[in-house]
């Protein structure tokens, strides 16, 4: 197998092991297994439980980043923008494969390295929202910036709260009422050219 599609298959296993289990329970010799491969295999692409984890959890948190990315990007209208930034972390937390687990509610925070991955997620979605809020009302870096984070945050712990609990809301629905909150809120700071 190529080498790229040998990693791949084995960052899939890993997800599956560590979603399951968490960093601490999740063994190698059981992400060999799960890949079909042999131990001395998956050293060949990882040195270790920590460095699998960190390739992981990089490509959860790039996953979740662009996905924002791209929800800021789809629309000039802000209520849609709202919308869709909800939608993007509504579908991030309700993916099959528990990705959103790794980064949102690791055991291993207490861990630098994961602790940096994990608060990227949030300094670069914010950053995102920040440059959209700064551009349409103008207002400076430092409220803006405040603003996205709030925006984030209630993106983020509304999803997990929301998947946690098994609602009865439908997804669509969920992502309908805090993006109708969020849509409140922020429209009290007008577009600049609404001035």
């Amino acid at each position: 197998m190529p080498r790229g599609a040998r990693r791949r298959q084995l960052l899939q296993a890993a997800l599956e092991v560590f979603a399951e289990q968490g960093y601490h329970a999740a063994a190698m010799d059981e992400i060999a297994d799960r890949a079909g491969v042999s131990k001395p295999v998956l050293y060949q692409h990882f040195p270790g439980k920590l460095e699998l984890y960190l390739a992981l959890l990089d490509t959860s948190c790039d996953t979740i980043i662009d996905s924002s990315r791209r929800a800021l990007a789809s629309t000039e209208d802000n209520k849609e923008r709202v919308a869709a930034t909800m939608s993007a972390f509504y579908d991030y937390v309700a993916a099959a494969e528990g990705a959103f687990r790794l980064v949102f509610e690791s055991d291993l925070t207490n861990e630098p390295a994961v602790r940096e991955r994990v608060d990227r997620v949030t300094r670069e979605c914010a950053a995102l929202t920040a440059e959209v809020i700064r551009e349409d009302t103008g207002l400076p870096d430092e409220p803006a910036h405040l603003l996205a984070v709030s925006l984030v945050g209630m993106a983020q712990v509304s999803a997990r709260y929301w998947l946690a609990q098994g609602s009865k809301l439908s997804r669509d629905d969920a992502v309908a009422l805090v993006s109708g909150l969020a849509w409140r809120g922020i429209r009290g700071y007008p577009r600049n050219d609404e001035h």
